[in-house]
């Protein structure tokens, strides 16, 4: 067939360049399945998530303000704010060192260090809060030192930092690992043969290649840190006004009957849920418009 035939073949069938459809299942069958999935979010996501501004503001403004600003909850807003605040930027700090030293080099241990990052994805933070506790309650391995020294760990601040920190390990390692390993390691290569060093390297070309994959690990462990329960729960002792977070305060209340007072506190760590999604909308937003710009 000659080339003139080819060219008037496929200015006859310019079908041949539609893209076809994933699936070839009927119409009935994909409105179905998005039917589902509306109900599904709407009645265990949604749904919780609007009671719980209902509740928080059905006895009015006044009673919700003095939920909010009485001295307890706003002991437990800051240990929780303080709590976050220090994880996180270790957490940060050990997620980067550690993504990179996985991606970028091979070296013994390297699935044992995989592994380990993973290790509070399968660990119960309960449990987690119990090591903690076998490890520096006064009964524990280090217990009679840290009393000979005046040093408290459980029941205290550091406990609660050390269980959110466990508990928030892997968000920004898991980010970046996967992302770092597709990259390779060229880019890196090529700076340092042009006499880069290690540091310049990093600001230069490493870290502008997944500055939005590191936002959303940091957002994502933000969010965990301050809505963990269990290994804070544990660590805590719950000493109302000192080892108190937002969580640990809400169960308090509910407990306690003061149902309008938890659901108002709540509704914070709701707010804070709904900013947090906010941001990793937009982040996800502009990584995508960022791929855009490169494919274009």
């Amino acid at each position: 067939m000659s080339v003139v035939n080819i060219v008037g073949t496929l200015e006859r069938s310019p079908a041949i360049f539609e893209t076809r459809a994933a699936t070839s299942e009927p119409a009935w069958a994909k409105w179905s399945l998005i039917a589902v999935s509306i109900a599904f979010f709407s009645l265990f996501l949604l749904l919780p998530l609007v009671v719980v501004f209902v509740e928080a503001f059905a006895k009015g403004w006044s009673l919700y303000k003095d939920a909010v600003t009485e001295a307890d909850a706003w002991s437990a807003i800051k240990l929780t704010l303080i709590a976050a605040a220090i994880s996180v930027p270790l957490n940060l700090v050990f997620g980067v060192a550690a993504a990179w030293a996985i991606a970028k080099f091979e070296f013994r241990g390297k699935q044992i260090l995989l592994t380990l990052i993973d290790l509070p994805f399968s660990v119960s933070p309960v449990i987690a809060g119990l090591i903690y506790v076998l490890l520096f309650g006064a009964h524990g391995w280090f217990g009679p030192w840290l009393k000979e020294n005046d040093l408290k760990i459980i029941f205290a601040v550091p406990g609660i930092v050390l269980a959110t920190m466990f508990v928030t390990v892997p968000f920004v390692a898991r980010e970046l690992i996967p992302l770092m390993q597709a990259q390779g390691r060229e880019e890196e290569e090529a700076a340092v043969v042009l006499g880069a060093s290690g540091w310049r390297v990093f600001w230069s070309v490493t870290l502008p290649n997944v500055k939005w994959a590191l936002l959303y690990g940091v957002i994502l462990t933000n969010a965990r840190a301050m809505g963990e329960f269990g290994a804070v729960s544990v660590v805590s002792g719950h000493i109302r006004g000192q080892t108190n977070t937002l969580p640990l305060h809400i169960e308090i209340l509910y407990n306690e009957y003061q149902f309008t007072a938890a659901f108002a506190v709540a509704s914070l760590l709701a707010m804070l849920a709904l900013v947090t999604l906010g941001a990793k909308s937009l982040i996800e937003w502009r990584q995508k418009s960022v791929l855009k710009e490169l494919q274009s």
